[in-house]
């Protein structure tokens, strides 16, 4: 995804020809993607009633988006005694919750249910997988539901680019870290809801197109030159401060000054020996990498852990593409096709045992106490399995799993009816959901931060966070 840049005009355009000439590369540096410059948010958030035992017991998240709508049916929300047209051919398995069961494509994720909280009843209302998204990622309703509308300037911030901002990390540069990939339709065309939408670029969370599969690991727009050592890259970085010194004094503009944090922040990235070896899978255990799977998806969260520990405020995974070897017509979780086999043979053994494994590992490494887990999609799949064998887009109500920062294990919330279709008690919006995140992660729901304009702007869009995960 390219991000947007300032516009720039005057003397800042001759610097930013300089830089386009042979700045950034002179400096040894490839950030143009991952970095962008932009003015500080406006204000923070202002301090509202915390609240409930778990307020900011999670020191960082770890948010897992299935892309493509999971369906409720074949995880966490099996109806065996529904008629074949709605159940399928798949079994419900016990799980270590009494009385709770799972649907038997999720063995691993079965064994490690008393560490979770399952809502069943989750509900967009919207068949989009956009819009639908958009609502998950932001908690604020869109204006419209239809499908592949673009990202636009006027967006709400996604949850990444919230907590990034106002909860900046203490101890990496990456506050807020997206990866492997940004969330797509077919055609590449991106969806909203996953930047700084109308806070601007500064509020965009650092996205990181990898591989983590391919060791040692190249991230775009993280890294160095060969043959730069620190003493040239320090010898580049005063270099550079005297040219920002000059321009600043050219030009008064906020742009200038923010476009100096922006290299600032560069170097920062460069000189973080922890945030670097965050990258290097290479260091861990051959076991643990094949725990976590041999894939891109487990993978990805195996870096997601590493990055948490080196100090990452908000790790989003996003489910990757699979290229050639989707089944067509069901890319991602978007079964409308086929929906048996793809889930029993590609993307539940996937997510299964690479989700059990980070809880488990977060768990031995003493970091689930304070790392809160969020693994959903943008929503379910339909009750009834269509003519060829799949499920289509179901925003009426789905479900997603958490665990982690206190919340509560081994409990259900909410239910759906007989056949999976409607909540049939406590319906949980999105915007009950990030009002949940944000009070875990430290963020008053209730509270409102001024945006660029100076203009008040309230954290949630009415969210209230669930008692049951919360505590009182």
């Amino acid at each position: 995804m390219n991000v947007p840049r300032i516009p720039c005009s005057g003397p800042l355009s001759s610097r930013r020809e300089w830089l386009r000439v042979g700045g950034l590369g002179a400096f040894g540096l490839s950030l143009a993607n991952l970095l962008t410059p932009g003015s500080r948010a406006a204000g923070s958030p202002v301090a509202g009633g915390g609240g409930g035992s778990r307020f900011g017991q999670a020191k960082s998240c770890i948010l897992i988006f299935l892309a493509g709508g999971p369906p409720q049916h074949e995880t966490f929300d099996p109806k065996p005694d529904a008629p074949s047209e709605i159940r399928d051919t798949f079994r419900s398995i016990a799980t270590r919750i009494p009385g709770t069961h799972f649907c038997e494509t999720l063995p691993y994720t079965a064994k490690v249910a008393h560490r979770l909280s399952v809502i069943r009843s989750m509900t967009t209302e919207i068949d989009a997988h956009s819009t639908s998204g958009a609502f998950m990622l932001t908690g604020y309703e869109p204006q419209t539901k239809a499908e592949n509308v673009p990202p636009g300037p006027q967006d709400w911030p996604s949850i990444a680019s919230v907590v990034g901002m106002l909860k900046p990390s203490t101890r990496s540069p990456m506050s807020s870290v997206v990866l492997p990939e940004p969330l797509a339709n077919d055609g590449n065309i991106l969806w909203p809801g996953q930047n700084g939408g109308f806070m601007g670029p500064a509020w965009h969370p650092m996205l990181m197109r990898c591989d983590p599969t391919r060791l040692p690991m190249q991230i775009e727009g993280l890294s160095r030159q060969a043959g730069v050592s620190d003493l040239r890259l320090e010898e580049r970085r005063n270099l550079l401060e005297q040219l920002d010194s000059q321009f600043r004094h050219g030009v008064g503009s906020g742009s200038v000054a923010s476009w100096e944090q922006s290299h600032q922040k560069a170097f920062e990235l460069l000189h973080a020996d922890a945030s670097r070896r965050a990258f290097e899978l290479e260091r861990e255990p051959a076991s643990v990498r094949e725990a976590y799977g041999p894939h891109k998806f487990g993978q990805s969260l195996l870096l997601a852990r590493r990055l948490v520990e080196a100090g990452t405020r908000l790790v989003q995974v996003n489910w990757p593409r699979e290229g050639k070897a989707e089944v067509a017509g069901s890319p991602l979780w978007d079964t409308h096709a086929s929906n048996a086999s793809r889930v029993r043979d590609v993307l539940c053994p996937q997510f299964d045992r690479s989700f059990a494994t980070l809880i488990d590992d977060l768990s031995a490494r003493g970091l689930l106490d304070e790392t809160l887990v969020v693994a959903m999609g943008e929503f379910g799949r339909s009750p009834k399995i269509n003519a060829v064998g799949g499920r289509d887009h179901w925003g009426a109500c789905f479900s997603l799993a958490l665990a982690g920062a206190g919340v509560p294990g081994g409990q259900i919330i909410g239910s759906s009816d007989r056949i999976g279709a409607y909540p049939e008690s406590r319906p949980v919006r999105p915007r009950d959901l990030s009002a949940t995140l944000f009070h875990l992660l430290g963020l008053s729901p209730s509270a409102e931060f001024m945006d660029s304009l100076g203009r008040p702007r309230a954290l949630t869009d009415g969210g209230v966070a669930l008692r049951e995960l919360i505590g009182t």
